[in-house]
């Protein structure tokens, strides 16, 4: 039985995953037609995706639904299946089966159509995301991860080579701080299994928990690393409220105070998280910082 790979998934991912990427693309529907044969699976849907992964509702053959999801290995999920083991279900969504040469997962399945984002408060779903947060660090990191040493060695390593790329002397002054700041943190890098993408359309309701984490891209390292993307969460309305500094800090303290991180650390590493997404803008060819990383950067920094 061959899968169906929406048009949308195929135009975006044969543009994003390079050559690699569509030599995947090729198989995708004879490796998936496999999996439902392996595993005893029927479709239960149509078949959604994100950036990087084709996710197919299906039924157990004991009758109980799941998702078949479908991503080719990379460096950022190559641990994926690692974390979910470790974290065995606790406040992030049950891994059912796994293949590790291709990466394929059969997975719990959750409320694709409540995101967490659908929570109109804010201040309610910051809280929801940390304390699934502060469950996910409790959790020591297993053998074999990426860690946040050597990740945060190659950031200070790697910003005098992007300065020059930079036409704003402000910007430059801004990566050299944040690039300081990481170096005064790498002594203690951390043991924590980090989920690394933790924001609102990555948290689901379940029936299970009223809330579950999903693609995690786990990282051994400390807790401080995993905030940013919490923080740049709606950002379109933080900026219509005009009060953008003071959103940020809201929701820094929030999640400070929930997972009881100390302030200036946890600083630290948001730099080293903002300094990790201008390399990469860099790398891709942009001459500005993102807006919302700056914004974010110089609320923490003023304070």
């Amino acid at each position: 039985m061959r899968i169906d790979v929406p048009a949308a998934f195929v135009a975006s991912y044969s543009v994003n995953g390079g050559e690699s990427g569509r030599a995947w693309l090729a198989v995708l529907p004879q490796l998936g037609a496999e999996f439902l044969d392996r595993w005893a699976l029927r479709p239960d849907g149509p078949p959604a995706h994100g950036m990087a992964s084709l996710v197919l509702p299906v039924t157990r053959a004991d009758g109980s639904p799941a998702v078949l999801k479908l991503q080719q290995v990379t460096e950022d999920n190559a641990g994926a299946a690692t974390g979910l083991r470790a974290w065995d279900g606790d406040g992030v969504v049950r891994l059912l089966d796994h293949d590790t040469e291709s990466g394929t997962m059969l997975l719990e399945r959750l409320d694709a159509a409540r995101p967490l984002s659908a929570v109109s408060d804010d201040v309610a779903a910051v809280r929801i995301l940390a304390e699934l947060m502060a469950r996910l660090v409790a959790v020591p990191a297993p053998p074999g991860l990426r860690t946040l040493s050597s990740v945060a060695s190659a950031l200070v390593d790697g910003t005098p080579r992007a300065l020059p790329m930079l036409p704003d002397r402000a910007e430059q002054q801004l990566l050299r701080t944040c690039a300081l700041a990481v170096s005064d943190l790498l002594a203690e890098p951390g043991d924590r299994l980090l989920h690394w993408d933790l924001h609102y359309d990555n948290i689901l309701a379940g029936e299970r928990e009223p809330w579950l984490a999903i693609d995690p891209e786990p990282l051994c390292g400390d807790p401080g690393f995993e905030l940013l993307p919490a923080l740049c969460n709606r950002w379109a309305e933080a900026e219509a409220t005009g009060e953008v500094t003071r959103t940020v800090l809201r929701r820094f303290d929030q999640l400070t105070e929930v997972l009881g991180l100390d302030r200036q650390r946890a600083t630290g590493w948001t730099l080293g998280r903002i300094l990790q997404n201008a390399l990469w803008d860099v790398e891709d060819g942009k001459k500005a910082l993102d807006p919302a990383q700056i914004a974010i950067a110089d609320a923490l920094l003023n304070r």
